[in-house]
């Protein structure tokens, strides 16, 4: 009985092992894993509260019964602000851990690697946040669908009350790589359309996240400009709104400032906060809609903190892919490419939708002044603009968008 015992041991291990791993292949059946890839090292004030909104979303999914019965997984990966990078560990999400769907990306230079990625791969990606107006135009492909909007989107939302200012000399300021190059281009092109007589005296590329603030704000001064286009964020624009204070360089002109309206980025102003900028931004303090009221509370109870306007962008990115899931009902990618085309969701800015055209959802921004109230920086005066008002035409983007695109 020993020896017939001791012959049966091996057996007994290739039993346990055959059932560990049915357990293993059932529990992976189980689960929807979404693949996220983001520079949260490099860029912490927008990406952490991101983090922090996708996990909202995430938890609401789950605990309501997931999605097609299955748990949602989140797997994120830093892309140290590298393009190659991004690639590499999207590589490894999509083989090593097999995801079913990839999203993400901040830095327009990083969103375009993977777009192409998403293109050679044949995978769906939804980038989250990367701005520049290549992603659905220019480098556009069936593969790949946008929730922020645009360069284009925010610029056409500021030109209307930048031309009412009636100022024709203008400087611009920003940061020297796709993001920046993209906003500037877009600003002086829709700006020379609605002002012909316009002139653009002076132009400060600035390397990302190493302005000389100082040599900047003197170049700008010598140019004599009656207003400034400003695209400088996060760290950049501290440095470049304390030397600009410092040196009088906005006193009796106006600024018009991507971004700036940013709790990200304004807050960190402090009592240096400019007044009367107008900006793009998130006022969360002074949204009264039902949508933005749910999600305020529910971001409010699960982290005792306010949210950031990436706190919108990653929750609202994780919904989205949530909504195509349910309208494909499985994660196949040609399934999820027609699903997303035209998928209509409520975000926490209201209804969006991502157009078939051009693969870009309609997801708006708020317009509105800068106001230093109390050593705060804040919004005031805003006003919400539907990113469908601010975006070409579905003959326009034709033009604009690889014939090949939507095939």
């Amino acid at each position: 009985m020993k020896n017939f015992l001791q012959n049966f041991a091996p057996l007994k291990w290739v039993v346990a092992v055959s059932l560990l791993s049915m357990a293993t292949i059932t529990s992976a059946q189980g689960v929807i894993k979404i693949g996220e890839v983001n520079s949260y090292k490099a860029q912490p004030a927008f990406l952490e509260p991101y983090r922090m909104g996708m996990e909202l979303a995430v938890d609401q999914i789950n605990q309501s019964g997931g999605l097609l019965g299955k748990q949602v997984e989140l797997i994120r990966r830093d892309d140290n602000a590298n393009p190659g990078d991004a690639v590499r560990v999207a590589e490894e999400l999509v083989s090593r851990d097999q995801v079913d769907l990839l999203t993400g990306t901040f830095l327009s230079h990083i969103g375009l690697a993977l777009t192409d990625f998403a293109k050679q791969k044949q995978v769906f990606f939804l980038a989250s946040e990367p701005l520049t107006n290549k992603i659905t135009w220019d480098n556009g492909n069936r593969y790949t669908f946008r929730l922020r909007p645009s360069t284009y989107m925010q610029v056409a939302m500021l030109v209307p009350e930048a031309v009412a200012m009636n100022k024709k000399r203008w400087a611009l300021v920003y940061p020297n790589y796709e993001y920046g190059q993209s906003a500037a281009a877009t600003f002086k092109a829709l700006m020379k359309a609605a002002q012909p007589d316009i002139e653009f005296v002076d132009e400060q590329a600035t390397p990302l996240g190493k302005v000389d603030a100082g040599s900047v704000v003197q170049a700008l001064a010598d140019a004599k400009p009656d207003a400034i286009f400003n695209v400088l964020f996060g760290a950049d624009l501290g440095k470049f709104v304390r030397e600009g204070n410092t040196r009088g360089l906005f006193e009796g002109r106006e600024v018009v400032s991507l971004l700036t309206g940013e709790p990200e980025y304004l807050d960190p102003l402090k009592n240096e906060a400019p007044n009367g900028w107008l900006v793009t931004g998130y006022p969360w303090y002074g949204i009264n809609t039902p949508e933005h009221d749910a999600f305020l509370k529910a971001y409010q109870q699960k982290f005792n903190d306010y949210p950031r306007l990436g706190s919108v962008v990653g929750y609202a990115t994780i919904m989205s892919l949530a909504e195509g899931v349910k309208k494909a009902g499985n994660t196949n990618t040609e399934d999820m490419i027609q699903a997303f085309r035209g998928l209509e969701l409520m975000s926490p800015f209201g209804p969006i939708r991502y157009r078939p055209e051009d693969h870009q959802s309609t997801m708006g921004g708020y317009v509105g002044k800068t106001k230093n109230v109390d050593g705060k920086g804040v919004m005031v005066d805003y006003r919400y603009v539907d990113g469908a008002s601010v975006l070409p035409s579905a003959q326009e983007v034709q033009k604009l968008r690889p014939a090949q695109a939507n095939k």
